[in-house]
C-alpha cells in the first residue's frame, strides 16, 4: 500500500510540474481536470476540442502558448487542423505514432542540417516527450494537445527553413519564392505522412549543390568531436576597455590560464597569460591584445557550427539550379572554379579585392576578353593614392610605365603640366597604362557587365598568388590560371581560334578583342567554409560577412 502512495504521489508530481511548465506565469489557464481521461480512446474526443481552442486561444495572442513558447505558424496550423477536423496528427491512444517519434528524432539531430534545435520546440517538446513516459500523465489531454501542436508547427518551421534558410534575401539571391504559400508546407506535411519519413520529406527540399552536399556530408563527422560547451564571446575592437578586459579575464579562466573569473587582477599577470596564450597559439608573444587572438579566442567550434549553417544558408539563396556551365569564385578561398555538368573542369588561385576595397558579390556573365589591354587607372585610384605620389616626385610616372591624356585623347608631356595645381575638384586628365607585361591588367582581361566596374585579369605581380592571404587588389579579380580561362572561353571555336592563337598575339605584343563565344555565368559569393577532403575546411572572414550575420541572426543560439 506504501509503495503504492508513493508511485501515485511520484505520478501527481510530474503532472504538477508538466503543467507549471505548460502554463507558466499562469499566461494560459489549465485546461480543467476533466481532460484526465481514463479510457485512452476517449482521448481522441477530449484532443480534437482541445486543439480548437488551444489554437484559437494561442493566435489571439500573437501564436504564444505561453512565456516560453511561440508558434511560428498559428495562422497556418489552425487552418491545417481545422481541415482535418481537429484530429491529432503525431499521436494516438494515448500513443506516439511512428511519424510523431520520426519528427521528435529529426528536431533533436536537426544540427545536422545546421540547424538549431531549440528553434523548433525542442526543449517543451521534449520535456512533454518524457513527462508522457509515465502512465498517469499519459491520459492528460492537456499534454497531447500541445505537443501535436508544437510538431506540427516545428515541422512548418523545418520545412521553411531547410528550403530556404533562415537569411533574409539580398541584393545577390536569385530565388524568386521569398515566401512560400500555405499550400507548400501542406503539401511537403502530407508528403512526409504518406511516405512515413520526415527524412525523406526533408531531403528533398535541401539544395543541389556539389558544395552543399559536402559539407553536409563532413558535417557529421565534425559534430560527433565537437565541444559545445559555451564560452565568452570578446567582441574585438572594444570600445569599454574595463568590460573587455574583465570578458578576457573570464574567457582566459575558461581555457585554464588563469585561476580566477573574478578576482582581481594586475596588468602583469594577465600580460602573462595572454603571452602564454600567444606562445601556445603560435602567435607572436608580445603580451598585447591583438585582432588575431581574439578572433582564435573566438573560434570554438560552436561558432565554427554558425559559419557551417550560415553557409548552409547561403546555397539556399541560390536558384534550384545553375546553368550546366559556370563560373563560380569564392572570395574568402581566394580561388575560382570552372564548372561544367557538375564537374570542376579547372580551378584558379585569385587574388580578389583588400578589405578597404572590397570584390562586390555580384551575378553576371563573361562577354569578352581583351589581349595585351591598356589600363585607364580609376579615378578614385588616382586620388587616393597616385596623385600625392605624383606631385612629390613626377618620375613616379615613369617607374609605374604610366603615361598622361587630355579629355581628347591626346598624350600629354607630364613635365608641363602643373602637378600641385591639381585636385580631386580639378583633373583634366586620364592616367593609363601602357599595354605590355608590365601592365598592371597583365596580358589579358576577361569583361562582364556590372555596376561596379570590376573585371577578371591577369597582373604583372604573379609572385603574390604564392602568398596564403590574396585580398589585396583594389577590388578586381585576378586570376592565375588565365590561360585555362581564356582557352576554355573559345575551346568550341577552333576554326577562328587555334590551339596557339592567343599565345601567338601575345608574343607579338598584339591586342584583340575576342567575343561570339558561347557567355560564361560569373557568380562572386562570400562562403566562409567547405568540405574538402574528408573535413570541413574554414577560411579566414576577410570581410567581416560571417561575423555581421552570425551577430544578427545566431548570436544567442546555443546546440544541445
Amino acid at each position: 500500500m506504501y509503495m503504492n502512495d508513493r508511485m501515485l504521489c511520484s505520478r501527481i508530481v510530474i503532472f504538477v510540474l508538466a503543467l507549471l511548465c505548460l502554463y507558466s506565469c499562469g499566461q494560459n489557464p489549465p485546461l480543467q481536470e476533466k481532460d484526465i481521461v481514463k479510457n485512452p480512446v476517449q482521448l481522441a474526443k477530449h484532443i480534437s476540442g482541445d486543439l480548437k481552442s488551444l489554437l484559437l486561444e494561442a493566435c489571439s495572442q500573437g501564436g504564444r502558448l505561453n512565456d516560453s513558447v511561440t508558434l511560428r505558424y498559428c495562422r497556418l496550423d489552425s487552418a491545417f487542423y481545422e481541415g482535418r477536423n481537429n484530429q491529432s496528427l503525431w499521436s494516438e491512444h494515448g500513443r506516439w505514432l511512428p511519424m510523431g517519434d520520426s519528427l521528435y528524432d529529426f528536431i533533436r539531430n536537426s544540427k545536422e542540417y545546421g540547424l538549431f534545435p531549440e528553434d523548433y520546440h525542442y526543449k517543451a517538446i521534449s520535456f512533454i516527450h518524457r513527462a508522457l513516459a509515465d502512465s498517469f500523465a499519459r491520459n492528460n489531454a492537456v499534454l497531447w494537445t500541445r505537443a501535436d501542436i508544437l510538431l506540427t508547427d516545428a515541422f512548418f518551421g523545418l520545412v521553411k527553413d531547410v528550403k530556404q534558410g533562415r537569411l533574409a534575401f539580398d541584393s545577390v539571391t536569385l530565388r524568386t519564392d521569398s515566401i512560400l504559400p500555405d499550400s507548400f508546407f501542406i503539401r511537403n506535411l502530407e508528403a512526409a505522412v504518406q511516405s512515413g519519413s520526415v527524412k525523406t520529406a526533408m531531403d528533398s527540399l535541401e539544395p543541389r549543390y556539389a558544395g552543399y552536399d559536402s559539407l553536409r556530408q563532413y558535417l557529421g563527422s565534425f559534430l560527433r568531436t565537437a565541444r559545445f560547451k559555451p564560452f565568452t564571446y570578446l567582441f574585438y575592437p572594444y570600445g569599454d576597455s574595463v568590460e573587455f578586459f574583465r570578458l578576457l579575464q573570464k574567457r582566459l579562466h575558461e581555457i585554464s590560464l588563469v585561476a580566477s573569473d573574478s578576482a582581481a587582477m594586475d596588468t602583469s599577470a594577465m600580460t602573462k597569460a595572454i603571452r602564454k596564450y600567444q606562445k601556445e597559439k603560435g602567435l607572436k608573444p608580445t603580451g598585447r591584445i591583438s585582432e588575431a587572438m581574439v578572433d582564435m579566442l573566438n573560434n570554438t567550434d560552436l561558432l565554427k557550427f554558425k559559419r557551417i549553417a550560415l553557409t548552409l544558408d547561403r546555397y539556399k539563396l541560390l536558384p534550384d539550379t545553375l546553368p550546366h556551365t559556370y563560373l563560380w569564385v569564392n572570395l574568402p578561398s581566394f580561388y575560382l572554379q570552372v564548372i561544367n555538368s557538375d564537374t570542376i573542369v579547372f580551378e584558379s588561385k585569385i587574388i580578389v579585392g583588400a578589405p578597404k576595397t572590397r570584390t562586390p558579390l555580384l551575378t553576371s556573365e563573361i562577354s569578352n576578353f581583351v589581349t595585351l589591354p591598356q589600363w585607364t587607372v580609376p579615378y578614385s585610384i588616382i586620388f587616393k593614392e597616385m596623385l600625392p605620389k605624383i606631385q612629390k616626385n613626377i618620375d613616379f610616372l615613369k617607374k609605374e610605365n604610366l603615361m598622361v591624356v587630355d579629355q581628347d585623347d591626346n598624350v600629354v608631356d607630364p613635365s608641363k603640366i602643373k602637378w600641385s595645381k591639381l585636385s580631386k575638384n580639378h583633373f583634366p586628365y586620364q592616367l593609363k597604362q601602357q599595354q605590355g607585361d608590365n601592365n598592371s591588367l597583365g596580358v589579358i582581361k576577361f569583361n562582364f557587365r556590372n555596376k561596379y566596374s570590376v573585371y577578371m585579369h591577369d597582373t604583372n605581380v604573379r609572385g603574390k598568388f604564392a602568398q596564403a592571404f590574396r585580398a589585396l587588389s583594389h577590388g578586381c579579380v585576378r586570376v592565375k590560371e588565365w590561360e585555362k580561362l581564356s582557352d576554355f572561353l573559345i575551346r568550341n571555336d577552333t576554326i577562328r581560334y587555334k590551339p596557339d592563337t592567343l599565345r601567338a598575339w601575345i608574343k607579338r605584343q598584339e591586342k584583340h578583342t575576342v567575343s561570339g563565344f558561347q557567355r560564361l555565368p560569373v557568380y562572386i559569393r562570400y562562403f566562409g567554409c567547405a568540405g574538402k577532403n574528408g573535413q570541413i575546411r574554414f577560411y579566414e572572414d576577410i570581410y567581416g560577412e560571417d561575423k555581421v550575420l552570425l551577430e544578427k541572426y545566431f548570436a544567442d543560439k546555443t546546440v544541445n
